[in-house]
């Protein structure tokens, strides 16, 4: 059998083994859309890396990744204030813990099902494994919302979350974080009944705590602060800055907001931004302190900032953004909420870069397309690795009973971004077409260091 004919044959066998795992998934689980598109997009970054070392298939780590070490369900009755009883549907997925504890976020929001849980769990693994920390992936939440309830009716649900999931969770074991509508507060309601009923005080069991039990600073900077520091590593790489990009951001949540305050303090300007209801633009940059009052401490629409700044516009439609003309886009809001007309409108328009602030918010049409016309593309599971990298940095030091300066844990994470950034690079293998591969490099980065621990350790 001469090369071309042993390279045509593990081609498809290759090709055959994704297939069949792939298949077997979507028959398994066939209303599970999101978490078909998370493995699609993962088995397809990987298939030069199965060539390469045939042992991922004969150790099947294919299936085995994909299939969660635990799945928990489970009800969460609570009562509302007017003593109303409600009952929702709470999730843990315990995805893989090859690297170290499950490690990841809990999302309270009504869209949240078993799918939306998987997938988060499972791009949880690898976001996580690039980080270099010693955490596996786990993801969690609830199909509540969190929005127009009362601080007693958040209290009494976090409360009744935890009943359940304390038999779950501990500081070696799973270490859960705040998501989409978990923030603060829930951690600390969270923190509260779990401490009540261990019955005693297991600092590192929950990051994202506030600073008086336990917190890090900079944890609710890091993943907006990550995200533009990833973003600078892709200019860097081609002589390019921030100073003076114009810069569309989805979202007006954590993320969304430290992302623009890292933007504008490197020189950016921040155009527009969005929240559930719609969009404000303001051509000479928004003015983030108004954005801060009106969302963290009003909690009000983003519709407001219009009343102080009367230059600024408005639309009721958040989707619309992505039909601004800019340098950067940095969708930061929620998963699949740029799609492939809107990534072809960033790219008639001018637009260099993107980068994932929020988990899988493209389309797999959008980034094909942004792949296809070379626009350099920073995928989620390594642009937005900033918070979970500092919520380890908290584990550390609630292991060590220690408190670290805002210097020292921003110093760290611009260090680890830095570090994903050329890992993913170098996993690349082809320099000359970064933008292309940035997405398979930072999978392949992952995915490589999770399988070899799996094959390390064992069938189990």
């Amino acid at each position: 059998m001469n090369s071309t004919t042993s390279i045509k044959n593990r081609d498809t066998q290759v090709q055959e083994y994704i297939n069949k795992v792939f298949n077997k998934i979507k028959q398994r689980d066939p209303n599970q859309a999101e978490f078909h598109q998370a493995v699609y997009t993962i088995f397809k970054s990987i298939t030069e890396v199965l060539k390469k070392n045939p042992i991922y298939m004969e150790q099947n780590i294919l299936e085995r990744i994909t299939e969660p070490e635990r799945l928990i369900s489970f009800r969460v009755p609570w009562v509302d204030d007017n003593g109303n009883v409600h009952v929702n549907r709470g999730y843990r997925v315990q995805f893989n813990s090859a690297l170290g504890p499950y490690k990841g976020g809990l999302r309270f929001h009504p869209s949240v099902n078993e799918s939306i849980i998987k997938f988060l769990g499972f791009e949880q693994i690898f976001k996580n494994a690039l980080t270099g920390q010693s955490i596996g992936g786990g993801k969690g939440g609830a199909d509540f919302d969190p929005k127009g309830k009362s601080d007693g009716e958040i209290m009494r649900f976090c409360q009744s979350y935890m009943n359940e999931l304390v038999r779950y969770i501990g500081p070696d074991t799973d270490v859960p974080a705040g998501d989409i509508g978990v923030g603060a507060r829930e951690i600390g309601y969270l923190f509260g009944q779990y401490k009540k009923i261990k019955g005693n005080f297991e600092a590192g069991v929950l990051t994202g705590k506030g600073l008086s039990y336990g917190g890090s600073l900079a944890r609710k900077e890091a993943t907006g602060y990550g995200v533009i520091y990833f973003v600078r590593e892709m200019l860097n790489d081609y002589g390019d800055n921030l100073e003076g990009k114009r810069v569309i951001i989805s979202g007006s949540g954590n993320v969304s907001i430290y992302a623009m305050e890292k933007a504008i303090e490197l020189g950016a300007k921040v155009i527009a931004c969005s929240d559930s209801n719609g969009y404000i633009y303001e051509e000479n940059g928004i003015d983030l302190e108004t954005i801060k009052r009106i969302k963290e401490v009003e909690q009000n629409s983003i519709e407001d900032y219009l009343q102080e700044h009367p230059l600024a516009t408005y639309a009721d439609d958040s989707s619309q953004i992505w039909n601004i003309p800019c340098d950067i886009a940095l969708p930061c809001a929620t998963q699949n909420e740029l799609n492939g007309d809107a990534a072809n409108n960033l790219i008639k328009n001018g637009v260099q870069l993107i980068a994932e602030g929020a988990n899988m918010p493209s389309t797999t049409d959008a980034i094909e397309a942004f792949l296809a016309n070379n626009i350099l593309f920073g995928p989620a599971k390594a642009v937005n690795a900033g918070g979970v990298a500092v919520s380890s940095l908290e584990m550390a030091q609630n292991s060590s009973r220690t408190a670290w300066s805002f210097e020292e844990v921003d110093s760290q994470l611009q260090k680890i971004m830095k570090k994903i950034y050329h890992d993913s690079i170098q996993a690349c293998g082809d320099e000359n077409t970064k933008s292309n591969n940035l997405l398979k490099g930072a999978t392949i980065a992952g995915f490589t260091r999770v399988a070899d621990a799996m094959i390390a350790q064992g069938i189990t």
